[in-house]
């Protein structure tokens, strides 16, 4: 006997696996791998997320109401459009779930999250990778991939792990050339770092289409990626869908709270958006001195290219090892198709010269 056989598809999921955590030996670590947020949690967030120990017996509000309302009147969104998961991984992969199905199709863009393919194939749905421009987002390859088997086209903007980002113009553009029968989810999970002018989240298609979800997350720039807490911002219907499909108690009333408290934090959010321009900023200057390429990236991260100016020492694991036995670490990229990069993290400033020195050692060593 082979014992239970699980559904097509699912043995065809290379596992994901995260930013490494840990480096044996290394008296102090410097955590590059995840794009956390540098300065950690608001205060206030924190506050809130202790208020609640002595309540940790009760359920939570399975509507998520306090929170979906908090972010109502962040952004002047209608809080029954918004729905709550556990962490934005989970609403991708509800969407899957209700959207998509054997016999049908799920498209991402080449060097997209590694969550779309898993979510596409955990349905039996097949995951269609269009290629892309210069680590971009292709429009163009991505409508040519587009047929009557298509049910979702997952687009991340800015893009996890080129930085690269569609423009307003260029994402409508995207929606125009879709069947409606097409649900285009916008993966928005580094919205707040972007400052450029030609930006857009995709709430305003939203508003606009009732084929078009946004997702966004606590766990970048609000620093609350332990607590796994995400939205989505959705047509009224596509809500009632993944209303209907999550878990009735998805949320922790901690995680509640705290993103309550954290999406109030409007001062400590742009305090990290400021750091993490002037350090990115200061950072891709110094690892370009150095003779490496830096990819051009509107988030709080960047893409470390080896491949181009130093020939046969072009060995991004080498350079990623090195930097692991400092304490440093920060993420391989083999499994986007990129193994000639590392993907770093922006942080503190003490820790961005710390990689700086990493790199400058293993370049001139």
């Amino acid at each position: 006997m082979t014992g239970p056989i699980p559904n097509p598809g699912i043995l065809d999921i290379a596992p994901y696996v995260g930013g490494e955590a840990h480096a044996p030996g290394a008296d102090r670590l410097i955590r590059l791998a995840s794009n956390e947020g540098a300065l950690g949690p608001s205060p206030k967030a924190m506050e809130a997320y202790r208020n609640l120990t002595g309540e940790l017996h009760r359920y939570p509000d399975g509507t998520a109401k306090a929170l979906r309302e908090a972010i109502g009147r962040r952004y002047g969104y209608d809080p029954a459009r918004i729905v709550c998961g556990a962490g934005s991984d989970e609403l991708l992969q509800l969407l899957a779930k209700c959207y998509a199905g054997p016999g049908t199709e799920v498209l991402y863009s080449r060097h997209g999250f590694l969550i779309y393919p898993i979510a596409a194939k955990s349905v039996g749905a097949t995951a269609v990778a269009a290629p892309e421009t210069n680590l971009k987002s292709d429009v163009d390859a991505l409508l040519a991939r587009v047929n009557e088997r298509t049910r979702i086209v997952f687009i991340a903007n800015p893009n996890n792990p080129t930085g690269s980002y569609l423009t307003a113009r260029e994402l409508t553009r995207l929606h125009a050339g879709l069947p409606e029968h097409v649900l285009l989810v916008i993966d928005a999970a580094y919205a707040e770092f972007v400052r450029t002018n030609d930006y857009s989240s995709g709430a305003e298609l939203v508003e606009s289409f009732p084929n078009v979800v946004m997702t966004r997350t606590f766990s970048k720039i609000y620093a609350l990626g332990g607590l796994r807490l995400g939205w989505a911002y959705c047509s009224s219907n596509v809500a009632d869908v993944l209303n209907r499909v999550r878990g009735p108690f998805n949320i922790s009333s901690s995680a509640i709270a705290a993103g309550v408290a954290a999406m109030e934090d409007v001062e400590f959010v742009e305090k990290s958006r400021i750091l993490n321009d002037e350090n990115r900023n200061w950072f891709v200057e110094q690892v370009q001195a150095l003779g490496l390429k830096v990819h051009p990236s509107v988030a709080n991260f960047v893409l470390v290219d080896f491949s181009e100016q130093l020939g046969q020492k072009a060995d991004p694991e080498a350079a990623r090892q090195l930097l692991k036995s400092r304490g440093i670490l920060v993420r391989q990229m083999s499994s986007y198709g990129l193994g000639n990069c590392l993907r770093i993290s922006i942080g503190l400033r003490e820790e961005m010269e710390q990689v700086v020195k990493g790199l400058a050692d293993w370049v001139h060593g």
